[in-house]
């Protein structure tokens, strides 16, 4: 599906989704590991649109009933959709750089308008499914997948002037782990696809990303990748906000990014919760790094 030969790059610096500073350096820290330069490399011209400028104040502390920097968290993510809606009229493959998740609220708000049956596959320790009721935190980068499911606050929710931005049945999650019960609730609910890590145990990265695949394949348009380095195991991806031990190997994330790129079905992405503070001498952006490249057909052979 994906024929684009040319990639726009989007860094939002942006971590007022949470209370924990540091994930608002990740698109330098991407920069930094040599991200434009392998993309060039696999032969895409690329373009890099900079960073968003967030105008931060003072962090609001969470409580309850109350939405950590909701106003902040709304202005960045109407900017982001706004770019992001330009690049996709344009032609071009959607890179977002985060940033906390909560970035993808204003990614998946700019592209889904251009697709009928937008799908999207969450690759994330956590389903960020909660919603102000649910959520034990009122931080936003764990809610970002209920807003574009159309549940949420409605500022949110309606980022783009459009709801829902995608359905339940075109959705599949990879690698949770962490799950509250609010979003347990939601998941069984809404009947949601989700691949926990007892799924990928049992039937193994090759048969998890041939059923994602097969079950996206035919009756979405076009699917956007939503990356969050805390899928991967903390032993390989230390740098993130929120990391959970017991995750998905460095090599099975390779191979479901391989799989994904032979399937040519991903015509966007966003690659979010990358904290250097956190890390050991940038060793979660090279991951990353690596593994975008992977998504863009980068093979060993």
């Amino acid at each position: 599906m994906n024929k684009i030969k040319q990639v726009s790059i989007v860094g939002v610096p942006m971590d007022l989704g949470q209370l924990r500073r540091g994930v608002d350096m990740g698109p330098s820290a991407l920069r930094y590991a040599g991200l434009i330069e392998e993309i060039v490399r696999l032969g895409y011209q690329v373009k890099d649109a900079g960073d968003l400028v967030i105008e931060r104040e003072a962090t609001n502390p969470s409580e309850k009933g109350r939405l950590v920097n909701l106003n902040e968290v709304v202005s960045v993510n109407s900017e982001l959709q706004e770019k992001v809606d330009r690049i996709h009229e344009d032609g071009v493959f959607p890179l977002i750089l985060g940033g906390d998740h909560s970035v993808s609220i204003g990614s998946i708000a700019g592209i889904a308008k251009h697709y009928n049956n937008l799908g999207v596959i969450w690759y994330d320790a956590h389903p960020d499914l909660n919603t102000i009721e649910t959520s034990p935190s009122g931080n936003i980068h764990g809610m970002p997948l209920a807003v574009n499911l159309g549940i949420g606050h409605p500022s949110l929710v309606n980022i783009g002037g459009y709801a829902p931005k995608i359905k339940p049945e075109n959705l599949v999650i990879i690698g949770a782990r962490s799950i509250d019960e609010g979003e347990r609730e939601l998941i069984l609910e809404k009947g949601i696809k989700v691949y926990t890590m007892h799924e990928i145990d049992r039937l193994g990265m090759t048969t998890v990303m041939e059923e994602t695949v097969e079950y996206l394949a035919e009756k979405t348009d076009g699917v956007h990748l939503s990356l969050d380095l805390d899928g991967v195991d903390p032993i390989y991806a230390p740098g993130v906000g929120t990391p959970v031990m017991g995750g998905i190997t460095y090599r099975e994330t390779h191979l479901a990014l391989e799989m994904l790129a032979e399937a040519n079905i991903i015509t966007s992405a966003d690659c979010v919760e990358i904290n250097p503070i956190l890390d050991n001498k940038n060793q979660t952006a090279e991951v990353a790094t690596a593994l975008i490249s992977s998504l863009l057909g980068k093979k060993l052979l």
